[in-house]
């Protein structure tokens, strides 16, 4: 499949569908879109400015002596354009939204209608403290909730994402380490099925990886492990459920073989939504976990949107966090942001100011809304629905390793052996079906990897559609329907990207194909 010349997919030719061209393009309700700089010049507006009054420069002589080329809409036309894209992409309000590992679940209306309330909406950070204590009591009453579920006693709520929210707990333990004048200790223990951010956020705290493999059933191999202690060790990254979505069930004696070392734990708490209300990582001997309030807690994922990776801390590792971070003092709330009195052990501050206050109201929102048995419910139900469809589809695809899964089922491409049908063929051929693919080739531990996670927002109903797509599209394959699945997606506005071209020669910008005069507007 080539490449246009503005960077974007040929569209399909008749001869190569069974679609009917259309004069204008369209098919059906869905319209026909170019791009914005396409559709838009310079000189139309859909708003009048005054005229700019004349003034002298301040620019030193940087100024624009051309258009700055933005193009120009009218309301009616930036709607329709808006619209128009909307109708092309896929959402969670549309559809099951199956990527395993991301958590794509439903955001309650609830959550926006409160993060908009004058107070949190127009919150400013360097407003003084006494005017934002609702704000301040909102974080601390967070942190009580964040502390309650993990059964941990501290929690840093300065970091703004799950990778930021481990370089947090790793900088702790390095100066924890540090303090106890234990600067020999800088070799982290990585599992393979940890998350690819793990040995990544150990390096760059100063650590070395040592990777520890799996078994054939996709957990930690205990006796690797046991080699690989030594007093230079200090701590593991361990992931948990894994990224094959599997408990680790030695979790408690890994623990207690670091601790034996001088080392500390840190757990990956992105997949924290299949344990809530079930298990408290503080229970299990864990010293430091983030926590993905989107994957877990409902907050907005993606989407250009700021996010928020709480740190939890054990006993050993708390007087270290990071500032600043939010006490009670009697009836009032304030910040603890320099390096004395409670935070004379802190490794310092990790960016200027404090978390996401969005965030917090939404995640909070949702944990009061639903309760501690809510929650725990969440929980079973997430758990249930991706055994659900693991059970489901056992006889067609291949589940990756025996038994039951936590919060998201794994298959690896063995079913498609001898189909001439490749994973990526069958998640293209999941688009005309109407699904968004699952998580192809991921975990790399598992060859051709098909990773699926239905989350607790999914009914019966709307994941025995989904199962039926997939059981069709499965036994299309192994009946050789090989051609179809090759030439997929056909229904999608554009075709399959030419994924060697795009790599080899990217065109990340759109020019214009010529300067063309326009007619007045």
């Amino acid at each position: 499949m080539s490449m246009n010349n503005q960077g974007r997919p040929t569209a399909p030719s008749v001869a190569n569908s069974n679609e009917v061209a259309t004069v204008s393009g369209n098919k059906g309700l869905l319209q026909d879109e170019k791009l914005i700089f396409e559709i838009g010049t310079p000189r139309r507006s859909g708003v009048d400015f005054g005229e700019v009054p004349s003034g002298k420069s301040r620019l030193g002589g940087m100024e624009r002596t051309s258009e700055i080329g933005l193009p120009g809409l009218t309301e009616p036309q930036t709607m329709r354009h808006y619209v128009r894209l909307s109708q092309k992409n896929y959402a969670i309000d549309l559809g099951v939204y199956p990527l395993g590992s991301c958590t794509m679940k439903h955001n309650p209306r609830l959550n926006e209608k409160v993060a908009r309330m004058p107070g949190f909406a127009d919150v400013h950070p360097l407003q003084p403290q006494s005017s934002v204590q609702g704000a301040l009591e909102l974080i601390h009453e967070l942190a009580h909730w964040i502390c309650t579920l993990t059964g941990m006693p501290s929690v840093a709520m300065t970091p703004k994402a799950g990778a930021h929210g481990e370089w947090c707990g790793m900088a702790a333990i390095r100066a924890r380490l540090d303090a106890d004048g234990h600067t020999h200790k800088r070799r982290v223990l990585v599992p393979e099925s940890a998350h690819g951010t793990n040995p990544a956020t150990a390096a760059q705290c100063g650590f070395s990886i040592d990777e520890i493999p799996a078994t054939k059933d996709g957990r930690v191999d205990m006796d690797a492990l046991k080699a690989k202690l030594g007093d230079d060790v200090a701590g593991i990254m361990l992931t948990n459920p894994n990224t094959c979505g599997l408990f680790e069930r030695d979790i408690i004696e890994i623990a207690d073989l670091i601790h034996g070392v001088g080392g500390y734990f840190y757990c990956d708490g992105a997949n924290f939504n299949a344990l809530v209300g079930r298990v408290r990582p503080g229970d299990l001997g864990i010293d430091a976990m983030h926590l993905n309030l989107h994957k877990t807690f409902s907050t907005p994922h993606g989407g250009g949107g700021p996010g928020a990776g709480p740190t939890v801390l054990s006993d050993a590792l708390k007087d270290f966090a990071p500032l600043p971070f939010v006490t009670k003092d009697g009836d009032s709330y304030h910040f603890v942001e320099h390096k004395d009195g409670a935070g004379a052990a802190s490794f310092g501050r990790m960016c200027a100011f404090h978390g996401q206050m969005g965030m917090f109201t939404r995640a909070l929102t949702y944990m009061m809304s639903h309760g501690s048995d809510g929650l725990k419910q969440a929980t079973e139900d997430a758990v249930l629905n991706a055994n659900y469809v693991q059970a489901s589809l056992s006889d067609v695809m291949t589940p990756a390793f025996p038994g039951v899964c936590m919060h998201e089922a794994l298959f690896d491409d063995h079913f498609l052996d001898g189909t001439g049908v490749t994973t990526l063929d069958f998640a293209k051929a999941m688009i005309d079906e109407g699904y968004h693919p699952m998580t192809m080739y991921f975990p790399l531990v598992v060859h051709g990897a098909m990773l699926i996670e239905p989350t607790e927002s999914e009914s019966k109903q709307e994941l025995d559609r989904f199962i039926a797509s997939m059981r069709g599209l499965a036994e299309r394959a192994k009946a050789g329907d090989v051609e179809a699945f090759q030439a997929a997606p056909i229904y999608a506005p554009m075709r399959r990207l030419d994924e060697t071209q795009a790599a080899r020669k990217p065109i990340l910008r759109w020019t214009p194909p010529s300067a063309h005069l326009e007619a007045a507007e």
